[in-house]
């Protein structure tokens, strides 16, 4: 139940967190609320759902709402659900975080830039900053991004380091609305634990067999138990073909019971409690072909 007793001076709002793969987004959003709630890795379309990550403190609510990374290629249906993601997100939100990388600045940071509404209020966080160790090379940078759109604030970070993230809490902040707060004090996100740990699995695959399996790859929670504090799930990583399950199992099983312990003292770690965890993996192809198979595995 939130807190409406909330003082006249209290914000709350939503921010949603826009750029191009692999510019940090994810990795920003848990360091910001300090726990990882949406999944890293360097595989492009790591983040396939709109997650939405909480921190509440110092009479503030922000409203995290991390997105895919914007697709250039439209060919197929996942693609088109991504991007279809990202443009619902930039509605109804307070502000946006449009995120780079540090001295680089291609067409598809431009095409993200295109997707940002006129008069919203927009900070430019120039992520990996410490890429450039010439601050006279991060301010012809920043000049560069800067001239394609009105942002709001510039605002240089390193989400990894954690380096001025206290900055750019300060400015999201200073903008956010005054409201009470939508969610309890001690929530982290609005995403359920079943959904979570598919994504923690996911992720250890990602991490674990990387740019050898295919995108049209996902995860499945077939059961998800509680007893007392014990969670009990059991998982499926869904595959298109025979290698690829051959891939994720390895040589005697090695592989998928190295994702299985790394997912589970993840699970641990973020539930707060023990986890009994099986994983299999099946091969089912086609899922990503349609939009109905989309919807079917949760996108929206």
């Amino acid at each position: 139940m939130t807190d409406n007793s909330a003082g006249p001076d209290f914000r709350c709002g939503y921010i949603a967190i826009v750029g191009r793969p692999n510019v940090g987004k994810s990795t920003l959003m848990n360091m910001l609320i300090g726990a990882k709630v949406s999944i890293t890795s360097r595989k492009a379309q790591t983040t396939r759902h709109r997650i939405t990550g909480i921190q509440t403190a110092d009479n503030a609510q922000f409203i995290y709402i991390d997105t895919p990374g914007f697709q250039t290629r439209h060919t197929n249906p996942l693609n088109k659900t991504l991007n279809r993601t990202v443009t619902q997100s930039l509605q109804d939100v307070d502000i946006v975080l449009f995120v780079v990388e540090a001295g680089v600045f291609g067409e598809a940071d431009k095409q993200v830039v295109q997707l940002l509404p006129a008069d919203a209020t927009v900070i430019l966080v120039i992520n990996k900053s410490d890429k450039l160790k010439d601050k006279g090379l991060l301010m012809a940078y920043a000049q560069q991004v800067a001239a394609t759109h009105n942002f709001t604030a510039i605002v240089p970070v390193s989400a990894r380091q954690g380096f001025q993230l206290d900055r750019l809490e300060g400015e999201i902040r200073h903008y956010l609305p005054l409201n009470s707060p939508v969610f309890d004090e001690d929530d982290i996100t609005d995403r359920s634990e079943k959904f979570l740990a598919a994504e923690i699995v996911r992720e250890k695959v990602f991490r674990f067999v990387g740019d050898e399996l295919p995108y049209t790859s996902t995860v499945v929670i077939e059961k998800f138990e509680q007893e007392g504090q014990l969670r009990r799930i059991f998982a499926a990583i869904l595959v298109g073909r025979d290698t690829h399950k051959a891939m994720l199992i390895g040589q005697k099983g090695a592989r998928l019971k190295e994702i299985s312990t790394q997912s589970r003292l993840d699970m641990e770690k973020l539930f707060g409690g023990p986890v009994y965890l099986e994983i299999w993996v099946k091969v089912k192809s086609g899922w990503a072909d349609n939009e109905a198979g989309l919807r079917a595995y949760g996108y929206e």
